[in-house]
């Protein structure tokens, strides 16, 4: 981005070019590569992509760069058509693009900020969608991308200069304060110069929603007991944070050349590191030619954390002490807290009732250098639950309900979920981390649940907090909270097992976990591969699953059925403690499963239980099924006890008691 990035007024350079993201993907190619321009009334918004994932935008392997114009040369290497990539290598750098066109919920999924980069880095300035998911649109404004809709490229494509402020006049006055001084670094630098100020907060006392009472008890320079509102911009203190090696060498690269390199944190007892998204990289070929980078990434980790004195989650003999947002919330993630991280399923802390949610590596390197972070005050959306569960159904098959129903209508855009009510409590906490891990499927900004005394009996096992303070530090919504994304009652007894298929990208209906199906409803779909794992579903719950399926199917005399693997990955190394201390490590092996030690691995195509062709077909426990985040093969979603139970029958099926009788 050159100097001088935004001017004040606004308007397309004459040699510059728009690329239309469409789902007719030929239609892609012939504006990269046979020179093809379109304008906004050639093309019907409906025709455009939804749902562009930033595992699309720069897969995985991708992000080995941490240097932002090396990931540019890359940009949507993810984007496949017939198994082959519709951008090659420097293809968006190459055709002189400014602006990139989409659909509905641009840069779904991880929080990587590579996804953002890729554009800024490729000469992209100007960022044209229906909508944002939230972390990406950050990300965006971190960055000083500017961001529009279908109507503001028409007027730019008919030669009208636009001021700035029709660009950011949608958005807080810190935040355009942001936009307008380029990006988050320079707005930080200015604030700190004085050059900056902030407004006081005027937002009456009124009833508020949990995440806006986290909010509020962390607020900076405003007076006690202030309140807070949606879209309220403020800065605020947090609890705690993490990176893990994806991330940290960009932190480190950041804050080393924005602070010199011998800076220092104030405050790193609450702040980690984690090696655990690529333990187990060499195991994809996909990954294997860059393994020189991964350890570049690795080294810099390290370098980060002697510098700074943050707590330290290295592997040990190649084995991790777990996924980071297991560990952090058995660890440090306290009732109450707010804690931001360098990844999208940050949001799983909010099982603690905390808030909780991922952040780009500019700004968790601001915020982590500052103890602060610029925050905007969510709208909430609340999910009361009655009921109980039937057997064969999960906390999964809840958040695959919400994802199909409430979060393909947007009603999740942006939002804090909120989980609540009578139905709460027959949740264990580990199932609550379902439901709040997998509030990014749902582009939300958060998940967060009540406290009872469940939480407090797991806080203190796990902890050993006091429950006094525990109650003291823990938020229930007022009475009379008001929530922008309504109050949803979900009756859990209504639940059916469920999956979210593939889809189909090739036609333009993106593999993604809003596609919702009844298991009842999909007919006999056999598989290759069942995976249960990840940090939605490695955690002991999860573990029990697996065990009572498993003991089923040894009581019957089954083993894994010929031709599929089943794997099962432990979130950490207390979750597999625990599977060794029951018995369930000795019965996994038994029956035929291919045991993983704790970390991640195949939910980031990162370890064994990726597809290898694209004929495979996989049931999996974790978050996302993007095409080609865990291989090139169709991947389903589904509960722990769906993936266990189907590995035993060869095809996806539903829990139920007896299930193994008939085959007997």
């Amino acid at each position: 981005m050159s100097e001088g990035w935004p001017p004040e007024s606004i308007q397309l350079n004459p040699e510059k070019r728009v690329l239309f993201l469409t789902k007719d993907l030929d239609l892609i190619k012939k504006q990269l590569y046979e020179g093809l321009n379109l304008r906004m009334e050639d093309v019907n918004p409906a025709d455009l992509l939804d749902d562009i994932n930033t595992d699309m935008m720069t897969p995985a392997w991708v992000c080995f760069d941490h240097a932002p114009s090396e990931i540019a040369k890359n940009a949507y290497a993810g984007l496949m058509h017939e198994g082959m990539r519709v951008f090659n290598e420097n293809a968006l750098i190459n055709g002189n693009f400014e602006v990139i066109v989409s659909g509905q919920r641009k840069g779904t999924g991880s929080s990587r900020e590579t996804a953002a980069q890729c554009e800024r880095w490729a000469g992209i300035r100007i960022v044209i969608a229906s909508s944002f998911a939230p972390i990406h649109e950050r990300n965006n404004i971190n960055l000083g991308q500017l961001m529009g809709g279908y109507d503001i490229l028409s007027r730019l494509q008919n030669g009208e200069n636009i001021p700035l402020s029709e660009f950011t006049k949608k958005y807080d006055p810190v935040t355009q304060k942001v936009i307008e001084n380029g990006g988050l670094f320079a707005f930080a630098s200015k604030l700190s110069n004085g050059e900056i100020t902030l407004p006081p907060l005027n937002t009456d006392h009124r009833p508020m929603t949990m995440a806006e009472k986290i909010i509020a008890r962390n607020l900076v320079g405003q007076k006690e007991g202030q309140c807070v509102k949606p879209n309220d911009p403020v800065i605020a203190q947090v609890q705690g944070g993490y990176s893990h090696e994806f991330t940290t060498a960009q932190v480190h690269t950041f804050l080393s050349e924005e602070y010199g390199e011998d800076y220092q944190l104030p405050n790193p007892d609450k702040f980690a590191v984690f090696e655990d998204h690529l333990l187990y990289a060499e195991h994809n070929p996909k990954f294997v030619p860059h393994m020189n980078k991964v350890q570049t990434l690795r080294d810099l980790q390290v370098e980060f954390q002697k510098h700074t004195g943050v707590r330290d989650y290295s592997a040990k003999d190649g084995v991790s002490p777990g996924i980071c947002h297991q560990v952090a919330r058995e660890e440090f993630i306290e009732v109450g807290d707010f804690i931001q991280a360098t990844d999208s399923h940050t949001c799983m802390g909010g099982a603690t009732n905390a808030l909780t949610y991922g952040v780009g590596a500019t700004e968790y390197a601001s915020l982590v250098y500052s103890g602060f972070t610029f925050a905007k005050v969510p709208e909430s959306i609340r999910f009361e639950l009655v009921g109980t569960l039937n057997k064969g159904c999960t906390a999964k098959d809840v958040i695959l309900y919400i994802l199909a129903d409430h979060a393909r209508k947007e009603l999740t855009l942006n939002r804090s979920m909120e989980f609540g009510g009578p139905g709460l409590v027959s949740l264990s906490v580990d199932e609550r981390a379902t439901l709040c891990n997998m509030a990014t499927e749902c582009s939300a900004r958060t998940g967060i649940c009540e406290a009872d005394d469940m939480l407090y009996d797991w806080m203190e096992k796990s902890q050993g907090l006091s429950r006094d303070d525990m109650r003291n530090l823990s938020v229930s919504p007022d009475a009379d909270a008001v929530y922008d994304g309504g109050i949803h009652t979900i009756d859990l007894s209504d639940i059916v097992p469920m999956v979210a298929h593939p889809g189909n990208p090739d036609e333009g209906i993106p593999s993604d976990p809003t596609n919702g199906a009844n298991i009842s409803d999909i007919g006999a779909v056999s598989i290759d591969i069942a995976y249960g794992g990840s940090c939605t579903a490695g955690k002991e719950d999860d573990v029990a699953y697996y065990a009572q399926v498993c003991q089923a199917a040894d009581d019957a005399g089954l083993t894994v059925i010929d031709g599929v693997d089943f794997y099962i990955q432990y979130g950490s190394g207390l979750v597999k403690d625990l599977a060794v201390r029951k018995g369930w490590h000795e019965l996994f092996k038994k029956v035929g499963v291919k045991l993983i030690d704790p970390g991640c691995g195949a939910c980031i195509g990162a370890g064994p239980g990726v597809s290898i062709t694209p004929e495979q077909v996989t049931v999996s426990a974790i978050n996302r099924n993007f095409q080609g985040r865990s291989g090139p093969g169709k991947l389903y979603l589904a509960s722990p006890l769906t993936v266990a139970s189907s590995a035993f029958l060869g095809k996806i099926t539903a829990w139920q008691d007896g299930l193994f009788d008939e085959v007997v």
